[in-house]
């Protein structure tokens, strides 16, 4: 174990000093200008923390990610359960879903604003629908592969249809629930980013879009960065929530750790 250990730190010290490597050879070949390289981002970036516009942008779109991806996956998931269990309504929701859910984000930008205005709620509507379909899709996948001898051996015990959701439905479609809100809240960083470059005047969307007005392609590389940042935080924490909380159900947080 570890000997293993060992040999994974090693790898990733090596593959971070060599993408940091190729980083600097890139900004010396084409000029800070177009591609900054490590230290002139880190200056970028304690130049936008000396003025707080870069904790308060990431607070921002935080903020507007977390509450989008929270109610479409509280939305998703109740909908996913009820079209998998009633064959009536699965039968016209499934074909609706198939259609809406190739339609991208970014598509309706200019309908949520006209809809709910250019203040907060177009772009937390803008990620609930982002999280929503991807959620109801997964949710719908694992309630239609619930084998159905469980349910039935549950119904000959004398459970009740709200029992058999509860007690064997929802515990065995748990891993794909989880598997959907996970991708969803990727999609949904995705999304805000459109957003908050097209009608915003905060967030890290707004910062990376509104850079190129001074040419501040160091401050565009930051945003990036903060993004990466940001997205790898919040699939961290929900993976060890996972692993911690819904390990009885057979959720796995992340690659099993070999031994």
């Amino acid at each position: 174990m570890t000997g293993w250990l060992k040999k994974k730190w090693a790898g990733l010290l090596l593959l971070w000093i060599f993408l940091l490597g190729a980083w600097q050879i890139g900004a010396l070949l084409y000029g800070p200008e177009v591609i900054p390289g490590p230290v002139d981002t880190v200056n970028g970036a304690i130049e936008l923390l000396k003025d707080g516009s870069l904790p308060k942008y990431i607070g921002i779109s935080f903020y507007r990610v977390f509450s989008g991806w929270a109610l479409g996956s509280l939305l998703a998931i109740p909908l996913g359960v009820l079209i998998g269990r009633v064959d009536i309504i699965r039968h016209f929701a499934e074909p609706l879903l198939n259609f809406i859910r190739f339609i991208p984000p970014i598509a309706f930008i200019t309908l949520f604003l006209v809809w709910f205005g250019i203040g907060e709620q177009s772009k937390i509507a803008l990620i609930l629908y982002a999280t929503l379909f991807i959620v109801m899709m997964n949710t719908l996948t694992g309630v239609l592969s619930v084998e159905e001898d469980k349910i039935r051996a549950a119904r000959s015990m004398g459970a009740s249809e709200w029992q058999i959701v509860l007690h064997v439905i929802v515990p065995a479609t748990a891993p794909y629930m989880f598997t959907g809100v996970r991708l969803a809240m990727g999609t949904s960083y995705m999304a805000i980013v459109g957003a908050e470059m097209i009608a915003s005047n905060e967030g890290i969307g707004f910062l990376i879009w509104n850079s190129r007005l001074f040419f501040r392609t160091d401050w565009i590389f930051v945003g990036l960065i903060s993004l990466g940042l940001m997205g790898f935080a919040t699939d961290r924490l929900f993976g060890w929530f996972g692993r911690k909380v819904l390990w009885r159900y057979g959720v796995i947080g992340s690659a099993p750790v070999r031994r």
